[in-house]
């Protein structure tokens, strides 16, 4: 009798250590709320020195915290090797859901397979891996890149229409930045022949690099008439530039909306810019997260719609990002 207690004893425990074994996330079953209630989220941008990528942290933040959602942020500074050790550390950490912002659209498929080898959904939020890797991702959350450069190049018609000589300052490591060209190229239209482009050259999306550049442009083209850059960093050095040049009359169109593009707007430093949504972006893709994680259906492209911010607007959100 005693033996065949111990028998029934050990069958059981056996079967209690196989369904654990079954119950763990890392062993390919569908995510899960963690032991104490809560989902486990973690954010992994390109930066945190840009006030776009820390408006959506703030978000993330305040929403988890909100929710009682544990929640984290890793900053790699722009730096694609870092981020791939980073995206390494969380793929072991049995976080629900990750949002990823890339360094390198192109880069981060290494990363992406570890994600999808932990069976951890990956929102990609903001910039677009490129389209050979979106196989890899849940979800991809981001303002209409192309409809924001497109509003930037009508509006430079409105301006110009009998055309202008131009300088564009690009970002092209960046699919949301290369999307904001076309769309810019695009939104010049029929016109487009009026305006000449003396110099295409990147910016890296920075003030500080975009600066020195613009300088360089501007006395190259003493007849230049106006910039059209990718963000409001790389816009804000090209209008320091001009300032510094004396040129007051050289437009500055930039694409962002930030606290400081609104106020670089109502200075007049800056001519017009378009929308970029961050705080729109943490709100969706969080969102569309615990959607999926609850067992509901997600769109695979959200693309949230720009718009031209115009100087009541500005006033009006002044501070703050939309």
């Amino acid at each position: 009798m005693k033996r065949r207690i111990v028998f029934l004893v050990l069958i059981a425990i056996t079967v209690f250590a196989l369904s654990a074994c079954g119950n763990s996330k890392s062993g390919g079953g569908s995510s899960t709320q963690s032991d104490d209630g809560t989902y486990s989220f973690a954010f992994l941008p390109n930066t945190q020195n840009n006030t776009f990528q820390t408006a959506m942290n703030e978000t993330y933040k305040k929403l988890a915290k909100e929710k009682g959602y544990n929640y984290t942020m890793l900053d790699p500074d722009y730096d694609l090797n870092k981020q791939l050790n980073q995206m390494s550390d969380a793929s072991n950490q049995n976080f629900d859901a990750v949002f990823v912002i890339p360094v390198d659209s192109a880069g981060i498929r290494m990363g992406l397979e570890q994600f999808k080898e932990k069976n951890i959904p990956v929102f990609n939020v903001d910039t677009a891996v490129i389209e050979e890797d979106r196989e890899l991702v849940e979800s991809i959350v981001a303002t209409d890149a192309y409809m924001a450069g497109q509003l930037m190049g009508a509006q430079m018609v409105e301006d110009y229409p009998e055309g202008a000589k131009i300088a564009i300052l690009d970002f092209p490591a960046n699919e949301s930045c290369v999307l904001r060209v076309e769309g810019f190229m695009d939104g010049l239209g029929d016109n487009i022949s009026k305006f000449e482009i003396v110099a295409q050259q990147d910016g890296k999306a920075a003030l500080d690099v975009s600066l020195p550049i613009a300088e360089d442009i501007i006395q190259a083209n003493p007849d230049l008439d106006a910039f059209f850059a990718i963000n409001d960093p790389s816009a804000l050095g090209v209008a320091a530039a001009v300032e510094s040049s004396g040129k007051k009359d050289i437009d500055v169109y930039s694409i962002d909306a930030s606290p400081e593009g609104k106020a670089a707007l109502l200075d007049g430093s800056f001519s017009a810019v378009s929308a970029q949504v961050p705080v729109q972006i943490a709100e969706t893709s969080l969102q569309s997260a615990v959607d999926l994680l609850e067992g509901k259906e997600v769109e695979k492209e959200i693309f949230l719609p720009s718009h031209i911010v115009t100087k009541e607007m500005a006033e009006e959100t002044a501070g703050e990002w939309q």
